[in-house]
């Protein structure tokens, strides 16, 4: 078996044919029954390779869904433009930080769906690119944004450079409701819940699924999607071990299970821990 560790990419793991936990009939409520999304999660609990799946639902890349839910749930496999941005590259040390790093966005978009003369903004050059974007393909656009609360993360203990970040950022995602109208799907997740942050103070059209139960196990791996999947893993590391699969088991939960997104849901596992235990046994 080959474990899909530190791979982030849905197409990479999918191609080079590494272990897949099948989360796309999840993917597929989500992007059939809404349309702008928050989810936090913890750090390496699969947030990213999460946006990657949907990136790549979005484009229509029906061969890589070959083998997994999604292949009998959809028919028609539209293609829409996808503008992905990934906020984990920055380091936020000072303003700047995080103007070259959407301005950096930008370029790649522009690049594809030109510029207009007056955006002179970082909010208005995302403006004019969601809606050209529109005007030039006939559909709506999809937006993604992986960690969106990286620059106030880092910027933590230092209140005034957290305050002059979060005010860019929110005139940036503002952009997500002023302009609804040209937008398909919107996709956001990060590790704080967007209620307490000011920055989402006025995107109210955000449907945060980061406690719904629905959901709870769309990162990660649940103890139905671990067994049978890895029980030959979970044997060999028994093994090596010295104990038996039961006690390998409990351990196994006893470590990496205990993450519980809702009252009632079941528990889930650390995705990234538990694929290093599995793989080192």
């Amino acid at each position: 078996m080959k474990y899909p560790i530190g791979i982030q990419d849905f197409e990479d793991l999918r191609r080079k044919g590494f272990v897949y936990v099948d989360k796309t009939r999840q993917v597929y409520d989500i992007a059939s029954h809404g349309k702008c999304y928050f989810l936090g999660r913890p750090r390496r609990f699969g947030k990213s390779l999460l946006l990657s799946t949907l990136e790549a639902y979005f484009l229509g890349k029906k061969e890589l869904f070959r083998g997994l839910a999604m292949e009998q749930l959809e028919r028609e496999w539209e293609q829409y433009p996808v503008l992905r941005l990934d906020l984990n590259t920055g380091k936020y040390t000072d303003v700047g930080g995080l103007a070259s790093v959407l301005n950096n966005a930008l370029l790649d978009w522009e690049s594809l769906y030109g510029a207009r003369e007056g955006e002179d903004t970082l909010a208005l050059r995302f403006k004019g690119i969601v809606s050209r974007a529109y005007e030039q393909t006939g559909r709506q656009v999809v937006i993604l944004v992986d960690e969106y609360d990286k620059p106030l993360l880092q910027t933590i203990s230092q209140p005034d450079l957290q305050a002059e970040l979060e005010a860019e950022l929110k005139a940036f995602y503002s952009i997500l409701k002023t302009q609804d109208r040209f937008i398909r799907h919107a996709f956001l997740t990060g590790v704080t819940k967007f209620g307490k942050v000011s920055v989402f103070s006025d995107l109210n059209n955000l449907n945060d699924i980061s406690l719904d139960e629905n959901y709870s196990g769309v990162c990660g791996i649940t103890e139905r999607e671990l067994h049978p999947l890895f029980d030959d893993e979970i044997g060999e590391l028994a093994r090596k071990d010295g104990t038996s699969f039961d006690e390998a088991c409990r351990k196994l939960k006893e470590t990496y299970d205990g993450y519980h997104f809702s009252p009632s849901c079941e528990g889930v596992y650390n995705p990234f821990s538990l694929l290093n235990a599995l793989s080192k046994r």
